[in-house]
């Protein structure tokens, strides 16, 4: 790789990593926040979900604006809606001030991850460095949630807002002095209406997207069923920060064999099912921790196949294509996570739940990549 291409790939994984900070960084400090701003630890999780409404809301609009200004520059303007919403919120201790600031930071997070994925293709970046990029997307949310609690006591309930401000200036200084990528024309019309971005999209929002959902509600579900708070929280870290290990994999397992890519999906979705069918049984720990690390492995290794794939069939569009996929995972995070929590209250306390996603996994190995479309895997 060239050193202009190596500068570009690591300004694209920086800023990978500080966006997806304000993805975490409040639900890491809810307590301190609540009690700041006089309300529920439910309100409290609803800034989360005003970031992501407008983390979905640009998700093809940024694309599109990277297709037709470049990655690097979307990047930037991403980098300066994150700042101006965390600024915001930093105002004073009142729940409007920080909705508002969240709508805003969710702007630059949605736009900013499509930014580095395509910034990381315009450097010339391979399926592995596609891969390590959603590991640095999921590694900048576990940095949040290990280092904003710690900011607590002296910044208060500022310390979400503070420490993503700096997150998002550290990354726009690495973004500042990283080349320049090239432009494309005007997209064909139809990206909406393409099938095989849709069928990519449904298995991104299958193995990343149910993944959070269930991530989301796991502790809750084995505290429930007998296992201790700190022993639940740790299996549930698993379901996302094992992901950090394969996505990566995953690219560098394409590396010359694209036909791969089909046989990583299936063997995603069946061990993903097969992890939160296993959870939603009555087991023991030792198992249950071997399920839910099953699940978080599973969930990464799908990751470089999808993004590489969406860009190779829309080569004319391929900001907007990252965006499309991306945006079903996200939905299914935002109507998935209410509705796994809704079966908390029927029989079996959120094992319905679990199945449940265990057999969307199942249903969605019916829209895998055939062996010769060879558009979506080469």
């Amino acid at each position: 790789m060239r050193t202009t291409d190596r500068r570009a790939a690591v300004a694209a994984l920086a800023l990978g990593a500080g966006v997806t900070w304000n993805i975490s960084n409040v639900g890491a400090v809810a307590d301190p926040l609540a009690d700041a701003y006089g309300i529920s630890l439910a309100a409290v999780g609803l800034l989360t979900t005003a970031l992501f409404l407008t983390h979905l809301g640009s998700q093809i609009p940024g694309g599109r604006a990277s297709d037709r200004w470049g990655a690097r520059r979307v990047g930037l303007v991403a980098l300066a809606a994150c700042v101006a919403g965390n600024a915001l919120a930093l105002v004073a201790p009142n729940p409007w001030l920080a909705g508002a600031g969240r709508l805003v930071t969710g702007v630059g997070s949605g736009a900013g991850f499509v930014a580095g994925a395509d910034y990381i293709r315009a450097s010339g970046g391979s399926a592995f460095l596609q891969g390590l990029y959603g590991a640095f997307t999921m590694g900048g949310g576990g940095l949040a949630i290990a280092v904003t609690p710690q900011l607590v006591g002296p910044l208060g309930w500022r310390a979400p807002y503070w420490s993503a401000l700096a997150a998002a200036l550290v990354t726009a200084a690495v973004l500042a002095v990283a080349p320049r990528d090239r432009r494309h024309g005007p997209a064909r019309p139809g990206l909406v209406a393409d099938r095989r971005l849709a069928r990519l999209g449904i298995l991104h929002g299958a193995t990343f997207g149910l993944s959070v959902v269930a991530a989301n509600w796991v502790v809750p579900l084995l505290e429930r069923h007998g296992e201790p708070r700190g022993l639940a929280a740790v299996l549930g870290a698993l379901l996302l920060l094992a992901g950090i290990v394969t996505r990566p994999v995953g690219g560098m397992l394409l590396r010359g064999h694209a036909e791969r890519g089909r046989i990583e999906v299936v063997v995603s979705l069946v061990a993903l099912g097969t992890g939160f069918l296993l959870l939603a049984l009555p087991l023991p720990s030792a198992l249950l921790g071997c399920a839910a690390l099953l699940a978080g492995l599973a969930a990464g290794l799908p990751f470089a196949f999808v993004f590489t794939g969406a860009q190779r069939l829309r080569p004319d569009a391929p900001g907007a294509a990252i965006g499309f996929v991306n945006s079903f995972a996200i939905v299914v995070v935002v109507a998935g996570t209410p509705l796994l929590g809704l079966t908390f209250s029927l029989p079996g306390e959120g094992r319905l739940g679990f199945a449940a996603a265990a057999a969307c996994c199942a249903a969605a190995l019916l829209v895998v990549p055939r062996l010769h479309d060879r558009a979506a895997t080469e």
